[in-house]
């Protein structure tokens, strides 16, 4: 494993154990050179899967990208970065249970904010103005409303 700091390709494993719910191992490893110590995760690969996107085009299916879409929503609010995590993971495991090859980001979206709805309200909103491309207050207000609605059930 190449070192981020010198750049070195040679490292050891000073500790490893499981993450994101025993999908991936998380490393600790040290370089042999420098000593900077860093981490790793290693996760089974998957079938691909490909995300169709609102213009037709397609590409791989991107953790990351969900992940720092919420972490951009939730922003100065009271959310821990593990609990966006396990959302990601959550929506990533629904996504591949489907037993598509294929997901709209239509799909990814809706999952995302259902699951968002519930942690955090002003999040929820954030994620959904960029998601829905809200055009105007009214869509705003709408999609406030509809919190409203949820929460007086």
């Amino acid at each position: 494993m190449k070192c981020p700091k010198c750049g070195y390709n040679q490292s050891k494993v000073i500790d490893s154990r499981h993450a994101d719910d025993m999908t991936a191992i998380r490393r600790r490893r040290e370089c042999e050179k420098c000593n900077t110590r860093f981490t790793t995760f290693e996760r089974i690969e998957l079938q691909p899967l490909i995300v169709v996107k609102k213009d037709g085009t397609r590409q791989a299916f991107n953790r990351d990208k969900v992940l720092h879409g919420l972490v951009r929503a939730c922003e100065k609010r009271p959310v821990q970065y593990d609990l966006l995590e396990q959302l990601t993971n959550q929506v990533e495991m629904e996504l591949r249970e489907l037993g598509k090859t294929e997901v709209s980001t239509n799909d990814i979206g809706e999952r995302v904010m259902d699951k968002l709805m519930h942690i955090d309200q002003v999040s929820y909103v954030r994620f959904a103005s960029v998601y829905k491309e809200f055009k105007d207050v009214d869509q705003l207000l709408s999609t406030m409303q509809g919190i409203l609605n949820e929460t007086s059930k």
